[in-house]
């Protein structure tokens, strides 16, 4: 993959350069050019073509934007009400992931959304222990997001 961002730069620099013209318009369509080449010679590289690699990670990036911004409403309704009234807890989350940048990820990914936090992960790395806010409400939408994750991280992670 790194050789493929390499070949890709090197098209676009020489685009450039033949154009005359250092311009961002000039770099943009030099890349452009150099993603359809790699895109004729994909059959000489081992791997899949890393703009899929990117494109999982724009979409990771993507959902856990999403997410982020759906729990930190429902901690905020909770916050704005006049009467306090949570349940917090600590609930055991299996996970369907395999290696440990997989289960640390989605362990993140969980914690950096407001109202739950990963207290521990077990040995084998296939359950999470998690603290809720709001245990009945948290742990329905944690399960959510944790499917959502797991899809995501998978195809950031995993060659397919």
């Amino acid at each position: 993959m790194p050789s493929q961002i390499l070949l890709n730069l090197f098209i676009t620099f020489l685009w450039m350069f033949l154009q005359d013209q250092w311009t961002f318009f000039t770099f943009i369509t030099g890349y452009l050019v150099g993603m359809i080449i790699l895109i004729f010679i994909r059959r000489f590289f081992k791997g899949q073509l890393y703009i899929y690699k990117v494109w999982a990670i724009l979409k990771l990036f993507a959902v856990f934007i999403y997410e982020l911004i759906i729990s930190g409403f429902f901690v905020i309704k909770h916050v704005l009400r006049p009467k306090v009234d949570v349940t917090p807890g600590i609930f055991r989350l299996d996970v369907d992931l395999e290696g440990e940048v997989e289960v640390t990820l989605l362990s993140l990914l969980i914690t950096l959304t407001p109202g739950s936090v990963v207290m521990e992960v077990t040995p084998d790395g296939k359950a999470l222990y998690v603290h809720a806010l709001d245990l009945p409400d948290s742990k329905i939408s944690v399960k959510k997001s944790q499917k959502v994750f797991e899809k995501a991280i998978k195809d950031v992670t995993r060659n397919v």
